[in-house]
């Protein structure tokens, strides 16, 4: 102790610049791994997004409930340090686990790039998350709460200040590994095989938070550490449950009452316990009403991800990929949390304003209520861009004439001319019990009757050439291709089956007068080679796309020139996405003021309102709000199902707004203590019993001193 007060930097504990550096660590490693991991799931997982949205939430759902164990350990057993130190080596390990689970070469025996046993994955993977969400979860209360614990008394301002850098390290570690992990993924690695490289990707993480841990360790002579004391949160309950038990014996009238219920447990449990327990209750009651927030606050990475992905990310000279859309939140923290702490903040203070911790958490959620009205008011813009998909029992046709023929198309209710190498306009939309007939011909040609099956909800491309052939093909895609991407696919017109390959994706021997299946690319221009028995050797094998933007759909034809070489013509099935992502920029800074606001300041009042043997308990009560609130979209997500997305941003914000105001009349019932002085005047009152006991006649002397 008597060391780490003469060493200091700028009024902090040096100790801090450590336990700074690393959390930057450790969340770079946590957010670099999160990252990615949706991504692993359905692309080397092969799950579907259901399965892997639920894996996800949950997962992230453990990580923030597994700090009530961190807590119990670090404040009763183990104590702060060893706590950190223990389950970071824990986390490392489950780090590397996850790196391994990607290794493809693992199982793949027959080298064809992908792992012959994929449960060998599943179980090595689940292993990695399991002991990422004990460690990253078990550290976090203790970190916060360790990094309080090594200022004296007397340094809330710099205590304060140490909150705000705490959080900025978390988002700038948060900030570089979301730009920095994807670039890992796309790099190609492998023994047999090249494809994405999760091993790298996951690798990186892993490293990192090996040297978060020794960064940590290395620091270990300077810090404050203080001695857990005793199972802390068994003493909680037992107490509790006496007082409950003690209050109802004695519920008749004949009793006299007590000022607050914990105070029937005075029979059994000294007054100091009574009143730390008191302090955490009335902090842990005002927790009620927060998970709210943060069921906004976490559907950035669900939610408004999936709404960037149906927006264009044109944004002037620059191109955005829907999933960089969230480093915008990292970046406007980084910028609004000393904004905030260095002018914001004096300013209101010298207009005269009290602008309590509770004050400040009011305004936040109140500000993420209005971020989610500007995502419902964006929302509704994107709405009017989108195309109409079949809903319910309904499909939806397009005609392309693929011939060199015109032919005569009737459906019900219309009656269609195409040209050769022309489709409809639009998709038609039918409903399916209603689909009487359609029949198809060219001039001179009988009449024939469609007979195929459509597919409820789905579109259908009716491809027709002369004298009157016809294939239905269903397109397979009846919502924007995700993540912003754009769908290609090629109908062959040559009588010989066709390959293409395109940007490194092959569509394999598309057969005659058929279409192939969608396949995904981001946005740019696309270079193409269509290879066939039939092109002769002299033709030019190489095609471009022209420009792709986002979220838009193309059908290319390819067919023969008059000297056998290949063309091709493009046909748009969805146009492209035309709303700017620029504009979700309003809700994202909504967002971020009030995450400034409400979070900076929630760690901080978690901290100063603790009693010193419990403040890793709230740290956890706090970092649990932030779990109930990722299970409140889980719920809500499975259970509403809203048919219009912008309903659901208002319904999230009405509730939000209505949870702000209780919040607001609860805060006015709250009077702020100082822990510290409390515990002293405890100190003080149990130094004059032993006096007493030791020396009777001199406090007798002194009382009667005082009293004149």
């Amino acid at each position: 102790m008597g060391m780490s007060k003469s060493r200091g930097c700028f009024g902090y504990p040096l100790s801090i610049f450590f336990i700074v550096a690393n959390e930057f660590c450790e969340r770079f490693s946590y957010y670099g791994m999160r990252g990615i991991l949706i991504l692993y799931f359905t692309n080397f997982l092969s799950w579907d997004d259901n399965l892997s949205t639920a894996i996800y939430h949950t997962f992230v759902a453990l990580c923030y409930l597994t700090p009530i164990l961190g807590a119990l350990i670090a404040d009763s057993w183990l104590g702060k340090f060893k706590t950190i130190v223990s389950l970071s080596i824990v986390y490392t390990i489950g780090q590397a686990v996850i790196s391994v689970s990607s290794i493809n070469d693992l199982t793949d025996h027959n080298h064809d790039g992908t792992p012959d046993s994929l449960p060998v994955h599943v179980a090595l993977s689940m292993i990695g998350l399991a002991l990422i969400a004990l460690g990253t979860g078990g550290i976090k209360p203790c970190v916060s709460a360790f990094g309080g614990d090594q200022f004296e008394e007397g340094q809330e301002k710099q205590r304060n200040r140490f909150f705000s850098i705490f959080y900025l390290a978390i988002n700038a570690g948060s900030l570089l590994s979301t730009i920095i992990t994807p670039m890992l993924r796309v790099q190609q690695c492998g023994i047999h095989s090249k494809q994405a490289c999760y091993p790298l990707a996951f690798g990186v993480p892993a490293a990192l938070m090996a040297v978060s841990l020794i960064v940590f360790i290395i620091g270990s002579g300077m810090y404050k550490k203080f001695q857990p004391q005793g199972n802390i949160m068994s003493k909680v309950a037992k107490c509790i449950h006496f007082a409950i038990k003690n209050r109802f014996r004695h519920r008749s009238k004949a009793f006299p009452k007590r000022e607050h219920w914990l105070d029937w447990a005075k029979e059994k449990y000294d007054e100091r316990l009574i009143s730390q327990i008191k302090m955490v209750m009335r902090v842990m009651f005002l927790y009620i009403p927060l998970p709210m927030f943060w069921a906004l606050f976490d559907q950035q990475g669900s939610r408004w991800t999936l709404q960037a992905a149906t927006m264009s990310g044109k944004i002037g000279a620059l191109e955005i990929q829907p999933d960089q859309m969230q480093t915008v939140n990292a970046i406007l923290i980084v910028i609004m949390v000393p904004i905030f702490d260095a002018v914001l903040y004096p300013l209101i203070a010298k207009c005269g304003f009290n602008f309590t911790s509770l004050k400040k958490m009011t305004v936040g959620m109140f500000l993420a209520s209005l971020a989610f009205v500007a995502a419902a008011i964006v929302q509704v813009e994107i709405d009017k861009t989108l195309p109409v998909f079949p809903k319910g029992n309904e499909i939806q046709i397009k005609v392309l004439n693929i011939g060199n023929n015109t032919m005569n198309i009737s459906l019900p209710g219309e009656m269609v001319t195409l040209d050769p190498l022309s489709q409809t306009n639009a998709y038609m939309t039918f409903d399916v019990n209603k689909l009487t007939s359609i029949n198809i011909s060219s001039p001179g040609s009988p009449v024939t009757a469609v007979t195929d099956d459509f597919k409820q909800g789905q579109r259908h491309t009716l491809l027709v050439w002369a004298p009157n052939h016809y294939r239905v093909v269903m397109d397979g895609l009846n919502q924007k291709p995700k993540k912003g991407e754009n769908g290609i696919r090629f109908v062959n017109t040559f009588n010989e089956l066709i390959t293409i390959t395109m940007n490194g994706k092959i569509y394999a021997n598309v057969s005659s007068n058929n279409a192939s299946n969608y396949q995904f690319f981001p946005s740019g221009i696309k270079g193409f080679t269509i290879s066939s028995t039939e092109i002769p050797p002299q033709c030019q094998p190489n095609f471009k796309t022209f420009y792709l933007e986002f979220g838009s759909a193309y059908t290319y034809t390819v067919q023969r020139k008059n000297d056998g070489c290949p063309e091709v013509k493009e046909f748009e099935d969805i146009s492209a996405n035309t709303v700017n992502m620029a504009l979700q920029i309003p809700q994202y800074f909504l967002l971020t003021c009030g995450e400034v606001v409400f979070s900076v300041t929630g760690l901080e009042f978690s901290y100063s309102q603790a009693p010193s043997n419990m403040k890793s308990v709230l740290q956890a009560g706090w970092l649990l709000t932030v779990a109930v609130g990722n299970i409140i979209v889980l719920i809500v997500a499975g259970v509403g199902q809203i048919s219009k997305q912008w309903a659901e941003y208002i319904l999230f914000a009405a509730l939000l707004l209505v949870v702000c105001i209780i919040f607001a009349i609860m805060t006015r019932f709250y009077t702020y203590i100082n822990p510290a002085e409390i515990e002293a005047q405890f100190d003080e009152d149990e130094k004059k019993k032993s006096l007493e006991k030791s020396n009777p006649y001199f406090m007798s002397g002194a009382n009667s001193q005082t009293q004149m």
